[in-house]
């Protein structure tokens, strides 16, 4: 008999095993954001590209997973916590992945990839699973090479291993994933709320940067007037990626099986990539801005703050184009006004520009924050 067209035991809703696994892969988050206040440069920016590129891949490849194959029975438990294993390996190498523990993020990152194609390989979406095989582990080869390597030839390794799992496959459709989009079958609403979580689990990273930000021996008022500020502006972002949520479940509830795999490919991989590393750069800005809000921040993090919220925005406006929904103008928009921003908090006031910049981001939710308007009515 042949493989039915549907798992028999497909996701209907996330389950606690799933949380947990999100907050093993928030130290993600949290160590990249650190790298990023610490090296606040390009070689510091161009590691985080990196290290996020490899890793959310692999993240929201678990989502697919478990979308297909989710984790109710002991077995498929205990992969998924070896798989947390895996990912928290390689968190904890994050701060000198490029250096001494290089070899150990490689280690991790290979029990990532084989949990995943373990269990993966038990769903329906088998002929698209052997087609991911070899990206994920010629990435996860090579990750390990750099670990073992020294010199130029580590970032050239990590630039190869970005290339070959998330950029090759779509040189090759013939001969990668793409050409079997229509064997996974992805349910909408559980894989929409799936990444809607991790983006909360992420924005509460934000908050975490504000807590760790404010001076342990007092708390004058204008620290205190930064902290309400800096949990404003995560509040914002959260109701702007929310605003969308129920369209993009109504268009990929519309459409066949392999479109709806590719959009969701283009949106929830890609577009979030680009959402994800936008927060860790905010994340880096609040920091500073609790820590000294009564002076100017430089320019690392009033670029971090503005570049940020800005690169969220454009996350959002692919995001909506991507689902031909629309009204990403007003995305675009307040992206530029936010980053045109980031001179007040280099050279004149921290808490000024965070003022700025949440201001910004309150108006185009009350001007465009409910004009969405669903598929079904669009003609």
């Amino acid at each position: 008999m042949g493989s039915p067209t549907r798992d028999t035991d497909a996701a209907d809703r996330v389950t606690p095993v799933e949380l947990f696994f999100d907050v093993v892969f928030v130290l993600t988050i949290t160590q990249l954001s650190q790298l990023l206040l610490d090296k606040p440069d390009g070689t510091g920016l161009t590691r985080v590209i990196l290290i996020l590129g490899l890793l959310w891949y692999l993240y929201s490849g678990y989502a697919w997973l478990t979308n297909h194959v989710p984790p109710r029975r002991p077995a498929r438990k205990f992969l998924l916590f070896a798989g947390m294993t895996g990912f928290l390996l390689t968190a904890v190498a994050i701060p000198d992945a490029f250096t001494g523990s290089g070899l150990l993020f490689g280690l991790g990152y290979l029990i990532v990839v084989t949990v995943h194609l373990t269990l993966f390989s038990r769903s329906t979406a088998r002929a698209g699973v052997r087609r991911l095989a070899p990206y994920n582990l010629g990435a996860a080869a090579l990750v390990i090479a750099a670990g073992l390597a020294t010199g130029p030839a580590v970032r050239a390794l990590w630039a190869a291993a970005v290339f070959t799992q998330a950029v090759l496959p779509y040189l090759l459709p013939r001969h990668s994933w793409i050409s079997a989009a229509a064997s996974f079958h992805i349910r909408p609403a559980y894989f929409i709320e799936r990444h809607g979580l991790l983006v909360i689990v992420a924005l509460g990273e934000s908050v975490v940067a504000i807590g760790i930000g404010v001076p342990h021996d007092n708390v004058p008022f204008a620290t205190a007037a930064a902290v309400v500020l800096a949990l404003a502006l995560p509040s914002t972002l959260w109701w702007t990626y929310f605003t969308d949520t129920r369209y993009a479940e109504t268009v990929l509830h519309h459409a066949d099986d392999a479109t709806r795999t590719r959009l969701a490919a283009r949106v929830y991989i890609v577009s979030h990539f680009l959402l994800l590393l936008g927060i860790i750069a905010t994340a880096t800005g609040l920091h500073a801005v609790v820590a000294h809000p009564d002076t100017s921040a430089g320019w690392p993090p009033a670029l971090g703050l503005s570049g940020g919220v800005a690169l969220f925005l454009l996350a959002v406006a692919d995001q909506r184009h991507a689902l031909g929904e629309g009204h990403a103008l007003s995305r675009l928009v307040t992206a530029v006004a936010v980053a045109a921003t980031a001179p007040v908090g280099a050279v004149v006031n921290a808490a000024l520009h965070l003022a700025l910049v949440t201001a910004l981001m309150t108006v185009m939710l009350l001007v465009d924050g409910h004009r969405a308007v669903s598929p079904e009515a669009r003609t």
